[in-house]
């Protein structure tokens, strides 16, 4: 009867934390919000610096109208490992060449073929959520100019 009578106590307490949950929603998720502008999609054609190891790297140029499909792939056209020598594109990595088994083929893996998969372009947008991200080499060299 007393586990009864707690869990009626409890459950007002429940309601009332749920509701003061943080949301990035702008409206009730029973509405249908207009959807936000698309940002402008960047084309500066510059690296950007990785923040993590093995982590893909991000399109630096406009791909809107890449068709990449079963049967063509708009982004080897310049960064295959034959085209890179005339584009000056940088070559996709070996690991893009080896099947699940770790050995080399003469092509594209069919799992690495979908390039949007892992890597992105990026937009001029305002984030969504603060970030305090610091890389590992900003940790590192803290360090290192405190002793």
């Amino acid at each position: 009867m007393k586990k009864l009578l707690l869990l009626f106590l409890l459950i007002p307490m429940f309601v009332m934390a749920e509701q003061n949950i943080a949301t990035l929603r702008s409206a009730d998720i029973a509405t249908e919000p207009d959807a936000p502008r698309m940002g402008v999609e960047e084309n500066k054609d510059m690296k950007r610096k990785r923040n993590y190891p093995m982590q893909p790297p991000t399109i630096p140029h406009m791909i809107t109208g890449y068709l990449i499909d079963l049967n063509s792939n708009k982004c080897l056209s310049c960064h295959s490992r034959r085209r890179v020598e005339e584009s000056q594109a940088p070559m996709v990595s070996v690991t893009h060449y080896m099947d699940r088994d770790g050995n080399f083929l003469a092509e594209v893996s069919p799992r690495r073929y979908f390039c949007n998969q892992c890597h992105v372009s990026q937009v001029d947008a305002k984030p969504l959520v603060e970030n305090d991200f610091i890389d590992i080499d900003a940790i590192l060299d803290s360090k290192k100019n405190k002793n």
